[in-house]
Protein backbone atom coordinates (compact mmCIF):
# COMPACT_ATOMS: atom_id res chain seq x y z
CA UNK A 1 0.00 0.00 0.00
CA UNK A 2 1.22 3.52 -0.86
CA UNK A 3 0.22 5.85 1.97
CA UNK A 4 0.68 9.18 0.17
CA UNK A 5 0.58 8.70 -3.62
CA UNK A 6 0.63 12.45 -4.24
CA UNK A 7 4.14 12.62 -2.77
CA UNK A 8 5.56 9.09 -3.06
CA UNK A 9 4.75 8.74 -6.76
CA UNK A 10 5.72 12.14 -8.18
CA UNK A 11 7.33 12.27 -11.61
CA UNK A 12 11.03 13.08 -11.42
CA UNK A 13 10.81 16.59 -12.87
CA UNK A 14 8.12 17.65 -10.40
CA UNK A 15 10.00 16.04 -7.49
CA UNK A 16 13.25 17.81 -8.37
CA UNK A 17 11.38 21.11 -8.56
CA UNK A 18 10.10 20.55 -5.01
CA UNK A 19 13.59 19.62 -3.84
CA UNK A 20 15.20 22.72 -5.36
CA UNK A 21 12.64 25.10 -3.88
CA UNK A 22 12.89 23.40 -0.46
CA UNK A 23 16.70 23.63 -0.54
CA UNK A 24 16.61 27.33 -1.36
CA UNK A 25 14.25 27.99 1.55
CA UNK A 26 16.42 25.84 3.85
CA UNK A 27 19.65 27.67 2.99
CA UNK A 28 18.11 31.07 3.66
CA UNK A 29 16.67 29.81 6.94
CA UNK A 30 19.83 28.31 8.41
CA UNK A 31 22.00 31.22 7.19
CA UNK A 32 19.68 33.69 8.93
CA UNK A 33 18.87 31.72 12.09
CA UNK A 34 21.81 29.43 12.90
CA UNK A 35 25.14 31.18 13.59
CA UNK A 36 26.96 27.84 13.19
CA UNK A 37 25.88 27.63 9.55
CA UNK A 38 26.42 31.31 8.84
CA UNK A 39 30.07 30.89 9.86
CA UNK A 40 30.43 27.74 7.74
CA UNK A 41 28.98 29.49 4.70
CA UNK A 42 31.31 32.46 5.16
CA UNK A 43 34.32 30.17 5.56
CA UNK A 44 33.37 28.26 2.39
CA UNK A 45 32.71 31.50 0.49
CA UNK A 46 29.10 30.68 -0.38
CA UNK A 47 25.74 32.35 0.15
CA UNK A 48 22.21 30.93 0.00
CA UNK A 49 21.59 32.61 -3.36
CA UNK A 50 24.39 30.55 -4.95
CA UNK A 51 22.04 27.54 -5.21
CA UNK A 52 20.51 27.85 -8.68
CA UNK A 53 20.20 24.12 -9.39
CA UNK A 54 20.41 20.84 -7.50
CA UNK A 55 23.94 20.37 -8.82
CA UNK A 56 24.96 23.56 -6.96
CA UNK A 57 24.46 21.83 -3.62
CA UNK A 58 27.97 20.41 -3.94
CA UNK A 59 29.33 23.95 -3.40
CA UNK A 60 28.05 23.96 0.16
CA UNK A 61 29.83 22.49 3.20
CA UNK A 62 29.10 19.19 4.91
CA UNK A 63 27.88 18.80 8.48
CA UNK A 64 29.58 16.10 10.58
CA UNK A 65 28.67 14.18 13.69
CA UNK A 66 31.58 15.76 15.57
CA UNK A 67 30.11 19.18 14.84
CA UNK A 68 26.77 18.07 16.25
CA UNK A 69 28.55 17.03 19.43
CA UNK A 70 30.49 20.30 19.53
CA UNK A 71 27.24 22.30 19.37
CA UNK A 72 25.37 20.13 21.92
CA UNK A 73 22.77 20.70 23.17
CA UNK A 74 21.10 23.64 21.40
CA UNK A 75 23.73 25.13 19.11
CA UNK A 76 21.92 24.09 15.92
CA UNK A 77 18.43 25.27 16.82
CA UNK A 78 16.75 27.16 13.99
CA UNK A 79 13.73 28.09 16.13
CA UNK A 80 13.31 29.73 19.55
CA UNK A 81 13.46 27.16 22.34
CA UNK A 82 9.85 27.78 23.29
CA UNK A 83 8.77 26.35 19.92
CA UNK A 84 10.50 23.01 20.61
CA UNK A 85 8.03 20.42 21.91
CA UNK A 86 10.22 17.29 22.09
CA UNK A 87 13.88 16.29 22.10
CA UNK A 88 15.67 13.02 21.39
CA UNK A 89 19.31 12.01 21.51
CA UNK A 90 21.44 9.30 19.98
CA UNK A 91 21.37 5.91 21.68
CA UNK A 92 25.09 5.73 22.46
CA UNK A 93 25.98 5.23 26.11
CA UNK A 94 29.32 7.04 26.14
CA UNK A 95 30.54 10.47 25.14
CA UNK A 96 28.49 13.50 24.16
CA UNK A 97 25.23 12.53 22.39
CA UNK A 98 23.75 14.21 19.34
CA UNK A 99 20.44 16.01 19.69
CA UNK A 100 17.32 16.07 17.58
CA UNK A 101 14.91 18.87 18.52
CA UNK A 102 11.33 18.75 17.23
CA UNK A 103 8.74 21.44 16.64
CA UNK A 104 5.05 20.53 16.33
CA UNK A 105 5.57 20.52 12.58
CA UNK A 106 8.51 18.12 12.96
CA UNK A 107 6.37 15.66 14.94
CA UNK A 108 3.81 15.75 12.13
CA UNK A 109 6.62 15.27 9.59
CA UNK A 110 7.94 12.28 11.55
CA UNK A 111 4.46 10.79 11.78
CA UNK A 112 4.09 11.11 8.01
CA UNK A 113 7.43 9.39 7.39
CA UNK A 114 6.56 6.47 9.64
CA UNK A 115 3.01 6.14 8.26
CA UNK A 116 4.61 5.73 4.82
CA UNK A 117 7.06 3.21 6.25
CA UNK A 118 4.44 1.07 7.96
CA UNK A 119 2.18 1.13 4.92
CA UNK A 120 5.09 0.00 2.74
CA UNK A 121 5.48 -2.99 5.08
CA UNK A 122 1.86 -3.97 4.51
CA UNK A 123 0.28 -2.39 7.58
CA UNK A 124 -3.12 -0.71 7.50
CA UNK A 125 -6.22 0.03 9.58
CA UNK A 126 -7.28 -3.04 11.53
CA UNK A 127 -3.71 -4.19 12.15
CA UNK A 128 -2.25 -4.48 15.64
CA UNK A 129 1.40 -3.49 15.92
CA UNK A 130 3.61 -4.71 18.77
CA UNK A 131 6.15 -1.93 19.17
CA UNK A 132 9.18 -3.52 20.84
CA UNK A 133 11.54 -0.64 20.08
CA UNK A 134 12.67 1.29 23.14
CA UNK A 135 10.68 4.35 24.16
CA UNK A 136 12.48 7.35 25.60
CA UNK A 137 15.33 9.47 24.26
CA UNK A 138 15.99 6.78 21.64
CA UNK A 139 13.85 7.61 18.60
CA UNK A 140 12.77 4.06 17.71
CA UNK A 141 9.78 3.57 19.99
CA UNK A 142 8.06 6.93 19.62
CA UNK A 143 8.78 7.12 15.89
CA UNK A 144 6.92 3.88 15.24
CA UNK A 145 4.21 4.96 17.69
CA UNK A 146 3.54 8.26 15.93
CA UNK A 147 3.40 6.64 12.50
CA UNK A 148 1.11 3.84 13.67
CA UNK A 149 -1.30 6.35 15.17
CA UNK A 150 -1.38 8.37 11.94
CA UNK A 151 -1.95 5.24 9.87
CA UNK A 152 -4.81 4.12 12.10
CA UNK A 153 -3.23 1.04 13.66
CA UNK A 154 -3.81 -0.27 17.16
CA UNK A 155 -0.50 0.18 18.99
CA UNK A 156 0.84 -2.08 21.74
CA UNK A 157 3.47 0.27 23.27
CA UNK A 158 5.34 -2.52 25.04
CA UNK A 159 8.85 -1.11 24.42
CA UNK A 160 11.98 -3.27 24.55
CA UNK A 161 12.79 -6.06 26.98
CA UNK A 162 10.89 -8.49 29.24
CA UNK A 163 10.75 -11.16 26.57
CA UNK A 164 8.34 -13.53 28.32
CA UNK A 165 5.82 -10.71 28.64
CA UNK A 166 6.41 -9.78 25.00
CA UNK A 167 5.44 -13.30 23.97
CA UNK A 168 2.38 -13.39 26.21
CA UNK A 169 1.13 -10.07 24.87
CA UNK A 170 1.84 -11.11 21.29
CA UNK A 171 -0.38 -14.17 21.74
CA UNK A 172 -3.12 -12.58 23.84
CA UNK A 173 -3.59 -9.48 21.67
CA UNK A 174 -3.02 -11.29 18.34
CA UNK A 175 -0.43 -8.80 17.09
CA UNK A 176 -0.13 -8.74 13.30
CA UNK A 177 2.90 -6.42 12.90
CA UNK A 178 6.15 -6.63 14.86
CA UNK A 179 8.56 -3.71 15.21
CA UNK A 180 11.96 -4.32 16.83
CA UNK A 181 15.61 -4.91 16.00
CA UNK A 182 16.25 -7.93 13.76
CA UNK A 183 18.43 -9.65 16.35
CA UNK A 184 15.69 -9.30 18.97
CA UNK A 185 13.15 -10.84 16.59
CA UNK A 186 15.30 -13.95 16.38
CA UNK A 187 15.80 -13.91 20.13
CA UNK A 188 12.03 -13.83 20.67
CA UNK A 189 11.57 -16.76 18.29
CA UNK A 190 14.15 -18.72 20.26
CA UNK A 191 12.52 -17.81 23.57
CA UNK A 192 9.08 -18.80 22.23
CA UNK A 193 10.33 -22.26 21.40
CA UNK A 194 11.62 -22.59 24.96
CA UNK A 195 8.16 -21.62 26.21
CA UNK A 196 6.66 -24.43 24.17
CA UNK A 197 5.08 -22.63 21.24
CA UNK A 198 6.00 -21.47 17.76
CA UNK A 199 5.70 -17.83 16.66
CA UNK A 200 4.84 -19.10 13.19
CA UNK A 201 1.49 -20.23 14.59
CA UNK A 202 0.49 -16.72 15.76
CA UNK A 203 -1.17 -13.86 13.88
CA UNK A 204 2.02 -12.04 12.83
CA UNK A 205 2.22 -11.25 9.12
CA UNK A 206 4.92 -8.60 8.78
CA UNK A 207 7.83 -7.01 10.62
CA UNK A 208 9.77 -3.75 10.37
CA UNK A 209 13.32 -4.19 11.53
CA UNK A 210 16.07 -1.60 11.89
CA UNK A 211 18.43 0.20 14.33
CA UNK A 212 21.26 -2.26 13.52
CA UNK A 213 22.85 -3.66 10.35
CA UNK A 214 21.48 -6.96 9.07
CA UNK A 215 21.95 -9.07 5.99
CA UNK A 216 19.80 -10.89 3.46
CA UNK A 217 20.75 -14.12 5.20
CA UNK A 218 19.35 -12.81 8.47
CA UNK A 219 16.17 -11.80 6.64
CA UNK A 220 15.75 -15.42 5.56
CA UNK A 221 16.34 -16.59 9.14
CA UNK A 222 13.63 -14.22 10.41
CA UNK A 223 11.17 -15.24 7.72
CA UNK A 224 11.76 -18.89 8.53
CA UNK A 225 11.55 -18.43 12.30
CA UNK A 226 8.45 -16.18 12.36
CA UNK A 227 6.75 -16.93 9.01
CA UNK A 228 6.42 -13.23 8.22
CA UNK A 229 7.54 -10.69 5.63
CA UNK A 230 10.63 -8.90 6.94
CA UNK A 231 11.19 -5.26 5.94
CA UNK A 232 14.29 -3.16 6.44
CA UNK A 233 13.84 0.43 7.65
CA UNK A 234 16.38 3.21 8.00
CA UNK A 235 16.65 6.37 10.02
CA UNK A 236 18.86 8.27 12.40
CA UNK A 237 18.23 10.65 15.27
CA UNK A 238 20.08 13.50 13.64
CA UNK A 239 17.76 13.57 10.61
CA UNK A 240 14.35 12.69 12.10
CA UNK A 241 14.54 9.17 13.59
CA UNK A 242 13.22 6.03 11.87
CA UNK A 243 11.31 6.60 8.65
CA UNK A 244 13.95 8.27 6.49
CA UNK A 245 13.81 5.27 4.14
CA UNK A 246 11.92 1.99 3.98
CA UNK A 247 11.52 -1.15 1.94
CA UNK A 248 8.30 -1.85 0.05
CA UNK A 249 6.89 -5.33 -0.55
CA UNK A 250 9.56 -5.98 -3.23
CA UNK A 251 12.44 -5.88 -0.70
CA UNK A 252 14.73 -4.41 -3.37
CA UNK A 253 16.24 -1.32 -1.79
CA UNK A 254 14.82 1.24 0.63
CA UNK A 255 12.74 4.11 -0.76
CA UNK A 256 14.15 7.40 0.58
CA UNK A 257 11.48 9.97 1.44
CA UNK A 258 13.33 12.32 -0.88
CA UNK A 259 10.62 14.95 -1.00
CA UNK A 260 11.63 15.45 2.65
CA UNK A 261 15.31 14.39 2.74
CA UNK A 262 17.72 15.04 -0.13
CA UNK A 263 20.24 12.19 -0.62
CA UNK A 264 23.76 12.25 -2.04
CA UNK A 265 26.49 9.60 -2.20
CA UNK A 266 30.02 10.91 -1.73
CA UNK A 267 33.54 9.55 -1.48
CA UNK A 268 34.12 9.35 2.31
CA UNK A 269 37.70 10.60 1.96
CA UNK A 270 37.39 13.37 -0.64
CA UNK A 271 33.73 14.41 -0.39
CA UNK A 272 33.36 14.10 -4.16
CA UNK A 273 29.78 13.34 -5.23
CA UNK A 274 29.69 9.87 -6.79
CA UNK A 275 27.55 8.71 -9.72
CA UNK A 276 24.42 6.60 -9.29
CA UNK A 277 25.16 2.97 -8.47
CA UNK A 278 28.63 3.57 -7.02
CA UNK A 279 28.96 2.80 -3.28
CA UNK A 280 30.00 5.60 -0.96
CA UNK A 281 28.92 7.53 2.11
CA UNK A 282 25.29 8.57 2.33
CA UNK A 283 24.83 12.32 2.84
CA UNK A 284 21.40 13.67 3.77
CA UNK A 285 19.88 17.15 3.86
CA UNK A 286 16.63 17.78 5.74
CA UNK A 287 14.39 19.69 3.34
CA UNK A 288 11.55 20.66 5.67
CA UNK A 289 12.67 19.99 9.26
CA UNK A 290 12.15 23.03 11.50
CA UNK A 291 13.82 22.43 14.88
CA UNK A 292 17.31 21.24 13.97
CA UNK A 293 17.60 21.21 10.16
CA UNK A 294 20.83 19.75 8.80
CA UNK A 295 22.70 20.54 5.59
CA UNK A 296 24.65 17.79 3.82
CA UNK A 297 24.97 15.61 6.92
CA UNK A 298 27.60 12.88 6.57
CA UNK A 299 25.86 9.81 7.98
CA UNK A 300 28.91 7.51 7.90
CA UNK A 301 26.66 4.86 6.35
CA UNK A 302 27.93 3.15 3.19
CA UNK A 303 25.40 2.40 0.43
CA UNK A 304 24.50 3.36 -3.14
CA UNK A 305 21.44 4.83 -4.85
CA UNK A 306 19.09 3.23 -7.40
CA UNK A 307 16.73 5.39 -9.44
CA UNK A 308 15.22 2.84 -11.83
CA UNK A 309 11.41 2.41 -11.51
CA UNK A 310 10.07 0.15 -8.76
CA UNK A 311 7.06 -2.12 -9.45
CA UNK A 312 5.35 -0.80 -6.30
CA UNK A 313 4.57 2.51 -8.03
CA UNK A 314 6.76 4.70 -5.83
CA UNK A 315 9.10 6.95 -7.80
CA UNK A 316 11.31 7.80 -4.82
CA UNK A 317 15.00 6.97 -5.14
CA UNK A 318 16.01 3.75 -3.42
CA UNK A 319 19.15 3.11 -1.42
CA UNK A 320 20.69 -0.34 -1.21
CA UNK A 321 20.57 -1.81 2.27
CA UNK A 322 23.61 -0.66 4.23
CA UNK A 323 26.92 -2.17 3.21
CA UNK A 324 28.61 -0.97 6.40
CA UNK A 325 29.70 2.23 8.10
CA UNK A 326 32.80 4.30 7.83
CA UNK A 327 33.12 4.22 11.61
CA UNK A 328 32.44 0.52 12.32
CA UNK A 329 34.86 -0.55 9.66
CA UNK A 330 37.40 -2.94 11.16
CA UNK A 331 41.01 -2.69 10.02
CA UNK A 332 42.94 -5.94 10.50
CA UNK A 333 46.55 -6.00 9.30
CA UNK A 334 45.83 -3.27 6.78
CA UNK A 335 42.66 -4.91 5.44
CA UNK A 336 39.33 -3.08 5.73
CA UNK A 337 36.26 -5.18 6.51
CA UNK A 338 32.74 -4.83 7.90
CA UNK A 339 30.87 -7.06 10.38
CA UNK A 340 28.11 -7.55 7.81
CA UNK A 341 30.60 -9.46 5.62
CA UNK A 342 31.26 -11.89 8.46
CA UNK A 343 27.55 -12.32 9.15
CA UNK A 344 26.85 -13.09 5.50
CA UNK A 345 29.47 -15.87 5.52
CA UNK A 346 28.22 -17.44 8.75
CA UNK A 347 24.53 -17.49 7.85
CA UNK A 348 25.27 -19.12 4.50
CA UNK A 349 26.86 -22.14 6.18
CA UNK A 350 24.54 -24.94 7.27
CA UNK A 351 24.68 -25.72 10.98
CA UNK A 352 25.48 -22.20 12.20
CA UNK A 353 22.99 -20.16 14.23
CA UNK A 354 22.41 -16.38 13.82
CA UNK A 355 24.33 -15.52 16.99
CA UNK A 356 28.00 -14.61 16.84
CA UNK A 357 30.61 -12.28 18.28
CA UNK A 358 33.67 -10.73 16.68
CA UNK A 359 36.69 -10.32 18.95
CA UNK A 360 39.71 -8.26 17.95
CA UNK A 361 42.86 -8.44 20.03
CA UNK A 362 46.51 -7.53 19.77
CA UNK A 363 48.70 -10.33 21.05
CA UNK A 364 51.84 -8.41 20.22
CA UNK A 365 52.20 -4.67 19.80
CA UNK A 366 52.33 -4.97 16.02
CA UNK A 367 49.93 -7.83 15.24
CA UNK A 368 46.11 -7.64 15.30
CA UNK A 369 44.23 -10.91 15.55
CA UNK A 370 40.62 -11.66 14.63
CA UNK A 371 38.47 -14.23 16.42
CA UNK A 372 34.91 -15.14 15.48
CA UNK A 373 32.80 -16.99 18.04
CA UNK A 374 29.70 -18.56 16.49
CA UNK A 375 26.90 -20.67 17.90
CA UNK A 376 26.18 -23.89 16.03
CA UNK A 377 23.32 -26.36 16.12
CA UNK A 378 23.29 -28.61 19.20
CA UNK A 379 23.23 -31.73 17.02
CA UNK A 380 26.74 -30.93 15.84
CA UNK A 381 28.07 -30.99 19.41
CA UNK A 382 26.50 -34.40 19.96
CA UNK A 383 28.23 -35.70 16.82
CA UNK A 384 31.81 -36.85 16.45
CA UNK A 385 34.68 -34.42 16.96
CA UNK A 386 35.66 -34.73 13.31
CA UNK A 387 32.44 -33.01 12.20
CA UNK A 388 33.10 -30.06 14.52
CA UNK A 389 36.61 -29.72 13.12
CA UNK A 390 35.33 -29.87 9.54
CA UNK A 391 32.75 -27.16 10.23
CA UNK A 392 35.33 -24.94 11.91
CA UNK A 393 37.72 -25.41 8.99
CA UNK A 394 34.96 -24.60 6.50
CA UNK A 395 34.01 -21.38 8.30
CA UNK A 396 37.66 -20.38 8.60
CA UNK A 397 38.23 -21.00 4.90
CA UNK A 398 35.14 -19.06 3.82
CA UNK A 399 36.06 -16.12 6.06
CA UNK A 400 39.59 -16.06 4.64
CA UNK A 401 38.23 -16.05 1.08
CA UNK A 402 35.74 -13.28 1.79
CA UNK A 403 37.78 -11.06 4.10
CA UNK A 404 41.31 -11.63 2.90
CA UNK A 405 42.56 -12.21 6.46
CA UNK A 406 42.76 -15.30 8.65
CA UNK A 407 40.30 -15.52 11.54
CA UNK A 408 40.40 -17.87 14.50
CA UNK A 409 37.01 -19.57 14.65
CA UNK A 410 35.55 -20.83 17.93
CA UNK A 411 32.39 -22.94 17.79
CA UNK A 412 30.15 -22.73 20.83
CA UNK A 413 26.90 -24.39 21.85
CA UNK A 414 23.50 -22.71 21.48
CA UNK A 415 22.73 -19.95 24.03
CA UNK A 416 26.40 -19.56 24.95
CA UNK A 417 26.75 -16.00 23.64
CA UNK A 418 25.01 -13.10 25.38
CA UNK A 419 21.65 -12.04 23.97
CA UNK A 420 20.48 -8.46 23.59
CA UNK A 421 16.98 -7.02 23.82
CA UNK A 422 18.11 -3.95 21.88
CA UNK A 423 20.97 -3.51 19.45
CA UNK A 424 23.13 -6.63 19.27
CA UNK A 425 26.69 -6.07 20.52
CA UNK A 426 28.63 -7.93 17.84
CA UNK A 427 32.15 -6.52 18.23
CA UNK A 428 34.53 -6.72 21.19
CA UNK A 429 37.64 -4.73 20.34
CA UNK A 430 40.19 -5.45 23.06
CA UNK A 431 42.75 -3.23 21.37
CA UNK A 432 40.94 -0.23 22.88
CA UNK A 433 40.78 -1.59 26.44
Amino acid sequence: MVWNKNRESLDREELEGIQLKSLQVLLEKIYSNVPFYRKKFEKAGVKPGDLKSLADLGKFPFTTKDELRDTYPFGLLALPKEEIVEVHTSSGTTGIPVLGAYSRGDIELWSECMARTLAAAGAGPGDIIQNAYGYGLFTGGLGVHYGARKLGLCVIPISAGNTKRQLMVMKDFAATILACTPSYALYMAEAAREEGFDLRELSLKSGIFGAEPWSESMREEIKKALNIKAHDIYGLTEIIGPGVACECENNDGLHIQEDLFYPEIVDPATGEVLPEGKPGELVLTTLTKEGTPLLRYKTRDITYLMREPCPCGRTLTRMHRLLGRTDDMIIIRGVNLFPSQIEQVLLNIEGTLPHYQIIIDRSRAWLDELEVDVEVDSSIFSDETKRLEELRDLISSELKTTLGVQAKVRLVEPKTLARSEGKAKRILDKRQI
